[in-house]
């Protein structure tokens, strides 16, 4: 099984991502996590810019490699692209397995690896004004400790 990734600038839908044919009855659990821009210190919107190509293959070892390690049978990886607005849903990440441990970890991975390693250019606008943003420390230590566990 492949994960399923979507790049999109649409508004992303959970409900239009669940897997064709519904619920694989070989998962006993399914873990999910949606990310939205939140209201922080004046922000108004989040832009995120990527390349078609490198981000997409990113995303898709990123969930291949979940896959593997946590024993999935289903993982879904969507993220957008694009300028939005506070309350925005940016990324959505939804894992299916038959033990609840193995589906809230691979979510977890999925999500910290993502925001350290795949390509994304952040920008964070209050108004007419904007500012590039890199990850954070807390992001890569969240990333590090997977690929500490992973060596």
């Amino acid at each position: 099984m492949k994960p399923i990734v979507l790049l999109t600038g649409d508004t992303l839908d959970p409900n239009a991502l669940v897997p064709a044919g519904g619920h694989d009855p070989a998962c006993g659990a399914v873990a999910s996590f949606a990310g939205h821009v939140r209201a922080n210190d004046g922000l108004t919107a989040l832009e995120l810019i990527h390349h078609p190509v490198l981000t997409e293959r990113a995303l898709e070892q990123i969930g291949e490699h979940a896959m593997a390690q946590f024993g999935l049978q289903t993982l879904v990886i969507a993220h957008r692209h694009g300028r939005m607005a506070v309350g925005e849903m940016i990324v959505y990440i939804s894992a299916g397995a038959a033990h609840r441990r193995a589906a809230l970890d691979a979510v977890s991975y999925t999500i910290d690896v993502l925001k350290t390693q795949a390509p994304f250019w952040k920008r964070e606008w209050r108004g007419t004004k904007s500012d590039w943003i890199e990850p954070t420390t807390a992001d890569h230590t969240a990333s590090d400790q997977w690929m500490e566990t992973n060596s």
